[in-house]
Parts: C-alpha cells; structure tokens; sequence
C-alpha cells in the first residue's frame, strides 16, 4: 500500500512521472484486493493517465468502476471521465462525470463535486458552451474555498489552460459575469444546475464543426509541420494520444493524409 500512498503524494504535489513509476512498482510488489483494492484501481488509473499511458489508465479505470460502490465509485467515474477525454471519448466522458455527479449528490460527497464540475467544465467548453464552462469552472472554485478542498496540482496546469482559453473565447466581462454566475450557486444548487445542463449541448458529429479543442490543438500543429512526438511533447501528451486525436479529426473530415489536413485548415484559417 506504500506504493500506492507514493503515488497520491505525487500526483497532489504535480509529479506525474513519480506517480507513474510508484504505481508501476506497487504493481510488482503489492497485490491487493477487496473495496480497498478496487479504490487504489482508481489511484492507479489516474497515476497511469499523468505518466500518458492511456491504455493501462483505461484499464484501471474501468477495473475502478466495475468493483467500487459509494463514494469510491464517484471518483473512479470522475477518473474515467479524464481518460476517456484524453482518448477523444468526449461523450462517453460526459456520462460518466454526470453519473459521478448524480452518485455524489446521492449520498451527499461533496468533497469530489469540484472535480467533476471542473471536468463538465472542460467538456463545456470543448463543445463551444462557453457560458456554461464558465459557470461550472466557478462554482467549482466557490465550493473548493467552501469546504477547503484543493486541486491535485498534477491538474493545475490543464486546469490554468482551459480558463485561459476560455477567457480568451468569451472576453473577461462575459467570462466574468458567468463565472460568478456559477460561484453564487449553493454545492446543492451548482449540482442541480450541472444536472439540468445534460445533454443540452449538441456537437456535430462531423465536420469542422466536429472537432474538439484538443483535436483542433493537433490539426494547428500539424499544419506547422511538426511530427507526432513533437506535437505530444508540445501538448504534454503522449504521442499515442497525438496518434488517436489524428485519427478522430480524419475520421470526422473524410480525409487520410496530412497534406488534406493540412489543405482543410488553410480553409479554416
């Protein structure tokens, strides 16, 4: 169990790496199983996701979810909700936060409500509901200040880009209006809120239109020449994720090759 305790500690201190090494040394060393077993599953997914190794970050998270009840439960949805966004599975993600949601709600959890607003919020905004991720991002921040909950630092910087970005797309006064729109809520009313959002949001499934922030970070750097591995180590991803971007946003454009990529975005410029 030590090994699993090396990794929390890494990822709340940001150190993906070490999260990624002590979980692979708790699986040569430590079997366990029962609840307590399947809970580390969802600390296992989620050092495996910070390391990039999306496969195995499925793997476990999957194992989290089948074998966990309660709050556990809540948390390991919210952990696979993560890596089905890193795998471009953004409607699958969504499912599983809201279930997260619904879960937490139920037996009043409050302590991962931020998470998960914060993950609707990423995929708010991917979907182009800028107003709504502002509003999430904000009543998640208002509960963390409530309950004295902090954010694992290993998301920060994920976290520090998507407002940005945000920001960016609305302009501050709007960005602002929501945001404070969200922080205003009670956990109760935030929670209400983000429920009654669901399914709301409609993406195309495909075309231009289709493509998500992360996809559309991967087409920009295509079009600046820039191989799979390069493009991951400037997205701080894993070339497998590059790879598995690329794939959707060919997929959802009808091409096969870079230079037709390329050719699309220059319309799109």
């Amino acid at each position: 169990m030590g090994y699993h305790v090396l990794a929390l500690a890494a990822l709340a201190a940001g150190d993906g790496a070490g999260a990624q090494e002590a979980r692979e040394a708790a699986s040569k060393h430590i079997s366990v199983v029962g609840e307590m077993g399947a809970m580390w599953r969802y600390w296992d997914a989620e050092a495996a996701l910070a390391g990039g190794d999306l496969a195995a970050a499925r793997g476990w998270a999957d194992d989290a979810v089948s074998a966990t009840k309660g709050c556990y439960l809540s948390w390991a949805l919210t952990g696979r909700a993560r890596v089905l966004m890193a795998q471009g599975e953004s409607k699958q993600a969504e499912s599983d936060a809201h279930d997260a949601l619904t879960r937490a709600a139920e037996i009043e959890a409050y302590i991962g409500v931020p998470d998960i607003l914060e993950v609707l919020a990423d995929l708010a905004g991917e979907a182009g509901g800028y107003r709504e991720a502002a509003r999430l991002f904000g009543a998640a921040q208002a509960i963390r200040q409530r309950i004295g909950v902090v954010r694992f630092l290993v998301y920060e910087a994920g976290y520090q880009a998507s407002v940005t970005a945000l920001r960016d797309a609305m302009g501050e006064k709007d960005f602002d209006a929501a945001w404070a729109e969200g922080a205003a809520l009670s956990t109760e009313e935030a929670i209400v809120s983000a429920q009654r959002g669901h399914g709301e949001r409609k993406r195309p499934a495909n075309g231009w239109a289709s493509l998500t922030a992360a996809e559309r970070d991967v087409v920009r750097l295509v079009t600046e020449g820039l191989a799979n591995n390069d493009i991951a180590t400037r997205l701080f991803v894993s070339p497998r994720t590059v790879q598995t971007h690329l794939t959707h946003v060919y997929n959802k454009l009808g091409l096969t090759s870079r230079v037709q990529l390329a050719q699309e975005a220059a319309h799109h410029a």
